[in-house]
């Protein structure tokens, strides 16, 4: 039976009989994989706790008919425990795997991989706020799937900004020629944070003050929902 092995999120898992689960797997080479993990609910499991949501891992798989079969997990990143442990990190984190899922499939992409595992270190070292580091997150994987959002010239027809208007079926800030009736309306600061989390810039987006990272999350949340075409259930709970 031909074996490969590869670095791993565990994005999600179900169970699977009495002792085995499925193992939703976004693997650094191969894509989204999933794997059936062979007695891992069972007390004496020698790598059960490895493979749970949030964890980076060393996998070693067999290639099945359907689904592969775990053979060896290795632990790189254990950030599960520590993320679940904290409300506001598990929703983030949750909110982060589902939208992972969403945007790789088979083929994967690297940079996706890469992304996702920061972003769960990050949290599980408290790094920034969860929040802070969701939007980012949600931010640059759109971007990288080809929905990279504008915060400055309008996202229709190119107008130099700075423009007002959001409009996340075009793709950001609009100019008011491109604005429909009734488009909501940005602030400066909101516009900036919005900039600041897409790029990474920490030191601006610690500055900002709670109302402008709450409305800046609204934003985010309305951009998500409407590229990924289908709502994340995590976003839910996420706190605002």
């Amino acid at each position: 039976m031909p074996v490969y092995r590869d670095e791993a999120v565990v994005l999600r898992t179900h169970k699977l009989g009495e002792a085995d689960r499925i193992i939703t797997l976004l693997t650094r080479q191969h894509g989204k994989v999933r794997a059936v993990a062979k007695g891992v609910r069972r007390t004496a499991s020698k790598f059960g706790a490895r493979l749970e949501p949030f964890m980076v891992v060393d996998v070693q798989l067999y290639i099945g008919r359907s689904l592969d079969i775990v053979n060896q997990a290795e632990s790189i990143g254990s950030y599960g425990a520590v993320i679940t442990a904290d409300y506001g990190s598990y929703t983030a984190a949750s909110a982060m795997v589902e939208t992972a899922d969403k945007l790789t499939e088979s083929e994967g992409s690297l940079q996706q991989y890469l992304l996702l595992v920061g972003a769960l270190r990050s949290l599980s070292r408290h790094e920034h706020g969860s929040g802070e580091t969701l939007n980012s997150y949600l931010l640059r994987s759109l971007s990288m799937a080809g929905w990279a959002p504008s915060f400055q010239d309008c996202a229709r027809c190119g107008a130099p900004g700075p423009h007002s208007a959001f409009v996340a079926q075009v793709g950001g800030i609009v100019c008011d020629n491109c604005a429909a009736p009734g488009s909501p309306r940005l602030d400066p600061d909101t516009i900036a944070l919005l900039g600041a989390l897409l790029t990474g810039d920490w030191a601006y987006s610690a500055a900002a003050d709670p109302t402008t990272h709450a409305q800046a999350t609204g934003v985010v949340a309305a951009y998500t929902q409407w590229h990924l075409g289908r709502g994340l259930r995590s976003l839910e709970h996420v706190r605002p």
